[in-house]
């Protein structure tokens, strides 16, 4: 049977300093990071450092390493931030980076990765009052700077660590290939080099994936990523680092976008993926979905057949019917599951007969009309400038100006819900411990990750508490524990017996 999809996003925010068009976009992001953790006060986890020692980002699913290829490099020296959400908050590389807690199904990851827009929108206010009064860190929700360089929103899915590699890959590579139509995040024209006749594609990060499978996330992007870093119990499970997503500003496409993939990876787990679609050249084909707004290009299957993405998806659906009658809806959440699956038919439905009735899910088609719009209104050419800009404008998390505020974006989550998520952590999974550990007990936390908490009680030596289940440390399990608990010795005390 699957296990439970625990589940979470890495969101990388692209970063500008209005009023300052030289700045330094590391010292940006960490002056943002800093202001939002000290200025305000946030979390008393300020003090608390990322513990690095159990980062291994260099390990392979497949068990090598492809010839060549380089993992990616873990910078320790830059601003790490542990939140009281039990989310990472900190800078990577030259972008701000919200990593959301580990969540128990879609909707709560959705919900977590909304919390994450809450958090960007205070550092920026925090930022604000450091900075001269010309001067103002601005981030976008979105994953490409217009010049050729693309950030990731990176997605993690908890899978059984005996299902080979190969099947997921097998079984998830025309999925991921074709689930663009409902998750991508649109883009106005392409930055393929020397490809000059698109106007508008579905996704802003096809044009930047130029392997099938591999290692690396920022150079020879593979559309399956096979970095090997469980942050859990390596014996039992694997961590799937899925980077071929985009940024959502739709709740709707978040929640979509992962509830189907849990779904899909559980298919897959169970054994309950009957029919063979593997794709044809799938790097081409992503392009090739991505680059027609119409949905009418074809894929090229194996087995001969020529499909178009949606109905590849619609082939996806049914077999995910059929898993969920025989296997039931528990790995991904009973509610939450019945919920994707009718959502995901009432998506498909509508890109195949009136893709403007899904307006207010889907990004892409959501910008695009406002897009078409202006167009239509100034009659502009393909590659005026002011579409750009609506099109970064779109991705403004500042609800004043951001243009995806006015789309009309159906929401699934209330403002209050969000709110307590900035600073409250989910209650069914590790991260309700870590999250209530900083809250009362931050002053006696040296370091923290994914995986363990390491205290430091005043004497030596500092006691490291192992997190090596997902679903243990819960509110149901450690809660009481906690609240009963008036010092982190104490608790530890406790926690030994």
């Amino acid at each position: 049977m699957a296990v439970a999809k625990v589940m979470g996003i890495e969101t990388e925010y692209g970063i500008v300093v209005t009023g300052s068009p030289d700045a330094n976009p590391i010292q940006s992001s960490s002056l943002l990071v800093n202001s939002y953790v000290q200025t305000l006060g946030r979390a008393p986890s300020s003090r608390v450092s990322w513990d690095f020692d159990d980062e291994m980002p260099g390990n392979d699913a497949r068990g090598w390493a492809v010839g060549g290829s380089m993992p990616p490099e873990v910078e320790t020296h830059l601003v790490n931030a542990v939140l009281t959400n039990g989310a990472r908050f900190y800078v990577d590389h030259a972008h701000p980076e919200y990593s959301s807690p580990e969540c128990r199904d879609a909707l709560s990851a959705t919900l977590f990765d909304a919390a994450g827009e809450r958090v960007m929108l205070a550092a920026m206010a925090a930022a604000r009052q450091v900075l001269p009064g010309n001067q103002e860190v601005v981030v976008y929700k979105n994953n490409s700077d217009g010049k050729g360089n693309s950030y990731g929103t990176h997605e993690n899915y908890l899978m059984d660590r005996r299902l080979p590699f190969l099947q997921i890959v097998n079984h998830l590579m025309p999925f991921f290939v074709t689930r663009q139509i409902f998750c991508g995040a649109g883009k106005v024209g392409c930055e393929l080099p020397g490809v000059h006749s698109v106007d508008f594609q579905i996704t802003q990060r096809a044009d930047f994936f130029e392997e099938e499978v591999g290692l690396e996330t920022t150079l020879k992007r593979p559309i399956i990523n096979t970095r090997d870093e469980p942050h859990s119990d390596s014996q039992r499970y694997r961590r799937l680092h899925v980077i071929v997503g985009d940024a959502n500003m739709s709740q709707t496409a978040t929640y979509l976008k992962l509830g189907t993939t849990a779904i899909v990876l559980s298919m897959i787990e169970d054994g309950a993926m009957s029919k063979q679609l593997s794709i044809v050249d799938p790097v081409r084909m992503l392009r090739m979905v991505s680059h027609d707004p119409t949905l009418r290009q074809s894929v090229e299957l194996y087995d001969g057949r020529s499909i178009t993405a949606l109905d590849l998806q619609w082939e996806y659906l049914a077999l995910a019917r059929d898993w969920a009658a025989m296997h039931g809806l528990e790995s991904v959440g009973e509610e939450v599951g019945k919920d994707i699956l009718v959502r995901w038919e009432t998506v498909l439905s509508g890109l195949e007969t009136d893709p403007i009735s899904v307006a207010d899910t889907v990004d892409w088609i959501a910008k695009k009309r406002l897009i078409d719009g202006f167009r239509d209104r100034h009659s502009c050419e393909p590659d005026d400038a002011r579409l750009r800009v609506i099109d970064l404008q779109y991705h403004d998390i500042r609800p004043a100006k951001s243009l995806a505020t006015r789309a009309g974006l159906a929401t699934i989550l209330s403002s209050d819900a969000v709110d307590e998520a900035v600073t409250e952590p989910p209650h069914d999974t590790r991260a309700y411990f870590r999250g209530k550990c900083l809250q009362k007990f931050a002053s006696s936390i040296a370091a923290a990750n994914w995986d363990s908490l390491v205290f430091d009680l005043g004497v030596d030596p500092l006691r490291r508490v192992p997190m090596m289940e997902p679903l243990r440390g819960t509110a149901e399990m450690v809660g009481r524990l906690i609240e009963e608990c008036t010092t982190a010795g104490e608790l530890l005390a406790k926690l030994g017996a």
